[in-house]
């Protein structure tokens, strides 16, 4: 077992478990000042890709970038505890059971092929499939527990926009020619601390890498709800 995957459980774990606190106290308003801060950083070291490659298509997908993450801001900060499950089900729901299922069986069922190999090479064949499976399993059967199907059924599109989200940060940092959302600002003496949050201290990414199919999927659904559900 790797380092890069311990860290990656326990900063998993613990964060679920901050999270999970942070939803039940005080009406969800601990959560969402939490979701802010990180949305905070995230959008600092998206700035800080500015000081590597710059590419012009590089300069509009960060710009998006910054939109879905003010958006999502926005999103969450009205958002009640059960549209904040929805998202956890169908956002990191997918994030940890890809990259589960992706490390355990990886290449074993499809072989070295790859779904998406120009945006992001290590994503799984089988990651993928069972993420999306388990993701969409578990926000259809909370829709079919809550009943409220003229108004929640746009939480089903959750999934499908994690998965997006997901890529598009990839290629987002692709353009960019960045690995982890934090590699640049980690080497700040400032950041070095805060990155620990998210397990960044060796390499496992940044704010931005943990937040980026949430801001895409809950910016998507902002304005869906504004302009179709409502």
């Amino acid at each position: 077992m790797s380092d890069n995957f311990r860290v990656r459980v326990a900063v998993g774990v613990v964060l679920f478990v901050v999270a999970m606190v942070a939803i039940y106290t005080f009406d969800s308003i601990p959560f969402k000042i939490l979701y802010a801060a990180f949305a905070a950083v995230a959008i600092i070291e998206l700035f800080s890709f500015f000081k590597q490659k710059c590419h012009p298509i590089g300069i509009l997908l960060a710009t998006l970038e910054l939109l879905f993450i003010l958006v999502s801001i926005l999103f969450v900060g009205e958002a009640d505890s059960i549209i904040i499950w929805y998202m956890a089900l169908g956002v990191p729901g997918y994030d940890i059971s890809s990259y589960l299922f992706g490390k355990a069986f990886g290449g074993k069922v499809f072989g070295a092929s790859r779904p998406f190999p120009k945006i992001s090479k290590n994503k799984t064949w089988e990651g993928t499939i069972m993420g999306v499976t388990i993701s969409f399993a578990m926000v259809v059967t909370m829709y079919a527990i809550r009943g409220n199907f003229t108004t929640e059924w746009v939480f089903l599109l959750a999934t499908p926009l994690a998965v997006v989200g997901d890529l598009f940060e990839s290629y987002l940092k692709r353009k960019f020619a960045i690995k982890d959302s934090n590699e640049v600002v980690i080497k700040n003496k400032f950041f070095e601390k805060p990155e620990l949050v998210v397990g960044g201290s060796n390499g496992h990414g940044g704010f931005l890498d943990r937040i980026d199919s949430a801001a895409f999927t809950t910016a998507v659904l902002y304005l869906i709800i504004k302009s179709v559900v409502l």
